[in-house]
């Protein structure tokens, strides 16, 4: 199963649950996964959130494959910019993964652990 940790007020709407070990195949049944799980989250899944996948951050992220093993952070939309014209995507920025040798979780900046579901 997928590891899928959850980053900043993300959290709050789980009751602080952080982490996650889930099934999903995709983004998109992820987020279905998750919204079944915690109902409160699906605004935000549904406004906008970034999606990291074993370090790779993804702009149009519904159908990107998640594998047995991957790990996928979710962080909350950040406030600011003129964001990109509904559904034409964004298009894709130099510079936006994690690095190489690191990983998403320093992009997250170690934002501590909550609880963890499985």
């Amino acid at each position: 199963m997928a590891r899928v940790v959850l980053v900043g007020n993300l959290a709050q709407v789980t009751g602080g649950v952080a982490e996650f070990d889930l099934s999903a195949t995709s983004v998109q049944q992820l987020f279905r996964q998750l919204t079944e799980l915690h109902p409160a989250l699906e605004q935000h899944l549904e406004t906008g959130v970034a999606v990291a996948i074993d370090g790779q951050i993804y702009q149009d992220a519904l159908f990107a494959p998640i594998q047995d093993e991957s790990e996928v952070f979710l962080l909350p939309q950040i406030a600011g910019g003129q964001g990109c014209p509904p559904g034409e995507g964004c298009p894709r920025r130099p510079g936006l993964t994690a690095g190489p040798g690191s990983t998403a979780a320093e992009a997250g900046r170690g934002e501590p652990k909550a609880s963890r579901a499985h």
